[in-house]
């Protein structure tokens, strides 16, 4: 199974997941997604992979969310076009197999996710 891992190497939970990963045999492709910032389309591919709405993928907790956009009444696309220009606002981490993705948080998701 060739996975993908969109990835924070400052968040714990991203590098639990990434370790947990690589200790069972698998060898994703890492996307360090505040460095490599994904495309709208990238997100829209991610979300339906998820089956997730742009808001559902929004870590909400974030001050710039706070701060910017909560309350405010944001379609689809407004919500993507956050989610590329403020990547820090992505949940995380995401693991994709190509077909299907999991936000692996906590790290049992990704555990079901790959039997």
């Amino acid at each position: 199974m060739t996975l993908t891992i969109y990835h924070n190497p400052r968040c714990s939970k991203s590098r639990e997941a990434l370790t947990y990963l690589e200790e069972n045999g698998h060898k994703p492709t890492v996307v360090d997604y505040q460095k490599e910032r994904l495309t709208e389309k990238e997100i829209q591919t991610l979300l339906a992979e998820l089956g997730y709405t742009a808001e559902a993928l929004v870590r909400k907790n974030e001050a710039l969310w706070k701060s910017d956009f909560k309350g405010k009444s944001l379609t689809e696309k407004e919500l993507i076009s956050a989610l590329t220009e403020y990547p820090k606002l992505i949940e995380r981490p995401i693991i994709s197999n190509g077909n299907q993705a999991v936000i692996a948080r906590p790290l049992e998701k990704l555990i079901t996710f790959l039997k």
